[in-house]
């Protein structure tokens, strides 16, 4: 993340978004596939790496294969050609995006870190702390949703309905107002959003 000024002077957050190397590996239509959609690739995966599927499938577009492939549907196809490279002037200042990642992983955690639960008492003999409590009415079983301690994070997560506050066309990048899911460096879903909000 960074900061950024705008023209009337106010001081903006925004995460910075890489879209160098997204490259169409497949247009899909009714009459081929059964349904409509972009396929997209980006990074390139060493030749080691890749078996044969993967290499001919990349070939088709004259690109290397990829490390991760999406399908975008609701789009124009009209828009997208096979080894055509998609770049951040898909999108303009203003517009309004989905962003989807993986959040950051905690690891196994308790009720307190993961829930935002209260700790009883520390003193006086309660002998309870910072376990979960009740765990529900019924002997022999747990209400479904009691909130117990388990791995925290590390969940695919879309946050809605985020502005484009900048297109930088000489990097390739898009600055987004805020902050996405996931930690530095790692893959994100940019869409135009599907419950866009007049702002």
């Amino acid at each position: 993340m960074t900061q950024v000024f705008t023209d009337n002077g106010e001081l903006v957050p925004v995460t910075v978004i890489d879209v160098t190397g997204n490259t169409v590996l497949q247009v899909k239509t009714d009459a081929t596939d059964g349904y409509e959609a972009v396929q997209l690739g980006f990074g390139d995966k060493r030749e080691v790496l890749s078996n044969k599927p993967e290499a001919g499938h990349a070939k088709k577009a004259d690109t290397t294969p990829k490390r991760f492939i999406k399908e975008i549907r609701d789009v124009a196809l009209d828009d997208y050609e096979v080894g055509a490279e998609v770049k951040a002037d898909t999108f303009a200042a203003g517009d309004i995006v989905d962003v989807t990642g993986i959040t950051k992983g905690h690891g196994y955690q308790g009720n307190i870190k993961k829930d935002g639960q209260r700790r009883g008492p520390m003193a006086h003999g309660s002998r309870y702390h910072r376990r979960p409590g009740s765990l529900g009415a019924i002997i022999n079983r747990v209400f479904p949703g009691k909130k117990l301690p388990g791995r925290m994070g590390n969940k695919k997560v879309t946050m809605q309905n985020l502005e484009v506050v900048a297109v930088d066309t000489d990097h390739n990048a898009l600055l987004i107002k805020g902050n996405v899911p996931g930690a530095n460096k790692s893959f994100v879903t940019v869409r135009t959003a599907v419950k866009s909000v007049a702002k």
